[in-house]
């Protein structure tokens, strides 16, 4: 391709409003444009890359065995009514109405088209298993759009869906789906980790993430020094502490603490470590006015998909209204522990060998020093109650957990049976008695893995492709083009004998100063760098760049040719 051909639109600086790096990139590379909030263009440019991820993962779900089909983008509201999700998926589903006044939705997922799909189509075991896929524009009505396509309310996505006979073909194809995205994004030359991970609003049992590792990642990962276990911080467990609960060495003190309702401003106030303090969280049980005591120590954070989980808590989670705590405590937040309180106590594993720890009073401004569990308040029941930090144990117990951030790009439930029974997606099993089908789900947001890869692979001049995602894999860049016969007749000839030798590459003949069209390659990020000017042809040469290693070297002309289609190769 010759860029007088094609559409090459750089920016020497990105929007104010852009905060991330593929956010910044991918404007100032031209590779998309924003419409609105959440709404962009993709460009020639940014296109192609699109492209050849969708290739790759095209090529995988073929291999895996899954059938490609495409679902509408628009999708009727009967269908997410019966499922249940109509109300529960929230604002994030855009709601329209056509011309009859019928409710549709723009699509964020297609659980129930396919559903519904195969529950018309498929009666018989014999029939089963089946695996469909499509890669298909979603829409979710994101309250704050950001960090340009990692979070759009527009994206591409594919998502695939398997229907079995039984949970142990469901089992098999869910691992075989799981070693499917390992090989996508191996190909595509990303730094990835899978994790177990919750289910959240898709439902279902098992899952795992596949997170690109990187600075920039919103979710953090944990994961062993020792062994393969790896898993979202949130869902990762902690275990119970070994030997014996620390013996009491203070009695029960009650404290004047004035104005204090945190554990930061307790810790100044008392002049003592955060890790000897409990802090105290209350939230809704099961049973209507009962609340349920949670504690954990200071400087642990909450897991609130944990404590969800956890018997007699109320799901979803909810936390308890002021009056109600005021009610039953005798005290307001910051003050709060279990002395006196009756209600149900569980109390994180982390705390369960301590002693003589500090913690709410039940009184307004009070607070407990020397507290000890067993002596001054019955033993709690001790749980799992935090997420984990660098440094737990790894719960396979091998090793020791470490901390990275990581970009979500795909996950892969089990669903189980929680839409194939909304829907009554049945089929006749060998015996000839009706049973509903188990049902797994795989998605992978193609556009967010363009922006996660630049997020990976990026450096002060601009983005560094993988070979398999670059827009082209070589790029010509010949000094006055227009004006250089010389110049014009090797990059043509070196242009003819790359595409010859099938090798997608860019021939910049725009007639631009050569600062210009050196920058803009460094920018767009394309691997692999030609140069061409008068003064080394003179001497039989040319100037290649590997963009990874940013170095420039002399290579014979009559050689270029191989040297790039072995690089490639290789």
């Amino acid at each position: 391709m010759k860029a007088s051909q094609f559409f090459i639109s750089t920016l020497k600086e990105a929007p104010a409003e852009a905060a991330l790096a593929s956010h910044k990139l991918m404007l100032r590379a031209g590779l998309v444009k924003a419409n609105a909030s959440g709404l962009y263009t993709w460009m020639p440019m940014g296109l192609r890359v699109l492209r050849k991820v969708e290739n790759i993962v095209r090529e995988e779900m073929n291999r895996a065995g899954s059938v490609e089909l495409l679902m509408p983008v628009v999708q009727p509201a009967e269908l997410w009514q019966e499922s249940g999700r109509w109300e529960f998926y929230g604002k994030e589903l855009l709601r329209i109405k056509d011309r009859h006044d019928r409710d549709f939705c723009m699509g964020p997922t297609c659980e129930e088209v396919i559903t519904d799909i195969v529950r018309k189509e498929i009666n018989s075991y014999k029939q089963l298993p089946k695996n469909f896929y499509h890669i298909q524009t979603k829409f979710r009505d994101e309250v704050r759009p950001r960090f340009g396509v990692m979070r759009a309310r527009e994206f591409v996505m594919k998502d695939a869906y398997s229907f079995h006979a039984d949970f142990a073909s469901l089992q098999t194809t869910y691992q075989e789906m799981y070693d499917a995205y390992c090989r996508v994004f191996e190909r595509l030359g990303l730094n990835f980790r899978p994790v177990a991970a919750d289910t959240g609003s898709i439902g279902g049992t098992g899952s795992h993430e596949f997170q690109v590792l990187a600075e920039s990642g919103e979710d953090v990962i944990a994961y062993s020094d020792a062994s393969d276990f790896a898993a979202n911080v949130e869902l990762a467990p902690t275990l119970p502490l070994a030997g014996e609960r620390a013996a009491a060495g203070k009695a029960l003190e009650k404290v004047h603490t004035p104005g204090v309702k945190t554990i930061a401003a307790l810790v100044e106030f008392l002049n003592i470590p955060v890790e000897q303090t409990l802090k105290s969280i209350v939230v809704e049980g099961e049973e209507a006015g009962e609340l349920v005591l949670l504690l954990l120590r200071g400087d642990h954070e909450f897991n609130d998909i944990k404590a969800e989980k956890l018997a007699g808590v109320k799901s979803p989670l909810a936390m308890a209204a002021p009056e109600a705590v005021a009610a039953q405590f005798g005290a307001n937040g910051g003050s709060l522990g279990p002395v006196g309180f009756t209600g149900k106590v569980y109390a994180d594993f982390a705390t369960e060998k301590g002693a003589d720890w500090v913690i709410g009073a039940n009184e307004d401004d009070y607070h407990y020093t020397g507290f000890n569990f067993g002596r001054d308040a019955a033993e709690p029941e001790f749980v799992d109650l935090r997420n984990v930090v660098e440094g737990d144990a790894s719960p396979d117990g091998k090793g020791r957990l470490k901390l990275a951030r990581g970009i979500e790009v795909g996950h892969v439930f089990q669903l189980r049976d929680k839409y194939a029974k909304a829907l009554n997606a049945s089929f006749l099993d060998n015996n000839g008695k009706s049973q509903i089908m188990e049902m797994g789900c795989y998605g992978i947001g193609i556009t967010r893995v363009v922006a996660a890869a630049i997020e990976q692979n990026n450096d002060e001049k601009g983005i560094i492709w993988t070979e398999a995602m670059a827009p082209f894999e070589a790029v010509i860049v010949p000094m006055n083009y227009k004006k250089s016969e010389s110049v014009k007749a090797a990059a043509d000839e070196i242009y003819a004998a790359l595409l010859a030798q099938g090798v997608d590459v860019l021939l910049d003949d725009r007639d631009e100063r050569a600062g210009v069209l050196l920058n803009d390659s460094e920018l767009l990020g394309i691997p692999h760098r030609i140069v061409i000017g008068d003064r080394a042809l003179k001497e039989g040469n040319v100037e290649y760049a590997y963009r990874r290693d940013n170095e420039a070297h002399s290579v014979p002309q009559g050689e270029i040719v191989a040297k790039v289609a072995a690089a490639l190769k290789a």
